[in-house]
């Protein structure tokens, strides 16, 4: 019989007791730590990730150290992981060089354009923020036209977008774009193969020339055709000289005796009189009004050599990108429309 004061209510299952409600506690609490611990390790990854493209770009783990603010043994402990983590070898390590291995170029080849595309969602909202286009751009330049461009560069782009760092290196080399971290490489000639991206930057007139000294001993040519049995100084693409293109389609492989892939080398052989050479009269302006280049067979009409750029960012440039594209276009017309 039960009491007057009894519950007429069901017991209530105990939590605090033995049963089975405490080992669902322990599963959760144990998943939590297995997630937890997934996500310190992609952290991890990442961080070893960022630190190891900065060293490829760099060039060093100081390099990389300065980047960041930390120390080097700081970035070598943390691609070490990396490596760990993904069992693989990424550098050669000595006491003086630090190299790519195959490994580590074909990783660097996919992550690389990963943080790329990370920094330009970020530009993105900065930008809404009207906080200016930002962000970082590494750029290759050919000799010839690169003293004309760092001056438009550091007078007027730089200043109208203070928040756009430049890194600028200036060469006629074959640049490896994605082992060396370039973002944008203007190039003569045609474009490349090797998954980056090409565009139209200019054509730009060629003019042929030569010093006067060159033409007091050999004499000044009068046509086409005569050009044949000129010295020439030859442009190489690729290896390879690049004909005379004449606008009706025509070619003249000349007989060259300088031949290089620096279109300033050839400014400076013409200069010297070893021949006549093929050259964008932008870059020989100077020269011609100055009557240090004499023009050969003015009436002769050439076809353009083409400025391409390169860049590694793919379908989508960025907005910093763009920018940087658009005033190098106008800086070149309008130097071209003065010449």
């Amino acid at each position: 019989m039960k009491s007057p004061g009894a519950s007429h209510l069901p017991a209530r299952p105990s939590f605090s007791g033995p049963g089975i409600c405490r080992g669902h506690a322990r599963d959760a609490e144990n998943s939590a730590q297995v997630a937890t611990g997934r996500r310190m390790k992609r952290a991890h990854r990442w961080t070893g990730v960022l630190a190891f493209v900065r060293t490829v770009e760099s060039g060093s783990f100081s390099g990389a150290a300065r980047h960041g603010g930390t120390t080097p043994s700081a970035v070598s402990r943390v691609i070490e992981r990396l490596e760990r983590q993904l069992g693989a070898k990424l550098f050669h390590r000595t006491t003086r060089l630090l190299s790519l291995t195959e490994e580590g170029a074909a990783y660097y080849e996919r992550v690389a354009p990963l943080l790329r595309a990370l920094e330009d969602v970020g530009e993105i909202f900065e930008d809404k923020g009207n906080t200016g286009t930002r962000g970082k751009l590494r750029v290759s330049l050919p000799v010839a036209i690169a003293p004309l461009l760092v001056d438009a560069l550091t007078a007027d782009f730089m200043v109208h977008h203070p928040a756009i760092a430049l890194e600028i290196s200036v060469t006629d080399r074959h640049v490896d774009m994605t082992r060396e971290g370039f973002d944008i490489l203007l190039t003569f000639g045609g474009g490349m193969t090797d998954g980056t991206t090409t565009c139209l930057i200019a054509n730009l007139p060629i003019t042929l020339a030569a010093a006067p000294a060159y033409l007091d001993r050999h004499g000044y040519p009068r046509s086409p055709e005569e050009l044949g049995g000129a010295a020439h100084i030859r442009h190489l693409v690729a290896e390879r000289p690049r004909p005379i293109v004449f606008a009706d389609g025509s070619k003249l492989m000349a007989r060259g005796v300088f031949d290089t892939d620096s279109m300033e080398a050839m400014r400076v052989a013409a200069l010297r009189g070893l021949g006549i050479a093929s050259l964008p009269r932008l870059i020989i302006a100077e020269d011609l009004r100055a009557g240090r280049l004499l023009e050969i067979v003015p009436h002769a009409s050439l076809t353009p050599v083409v400025l391409h750029m390169r860049h590694a960012f793919g379908p989508f440039l960025p907005r910093r990108a763009i920018l940087l594209t658009e005033f190098i276009k106008n800086v070149l017309m309008s130097r071209a429309d003065r010449t």
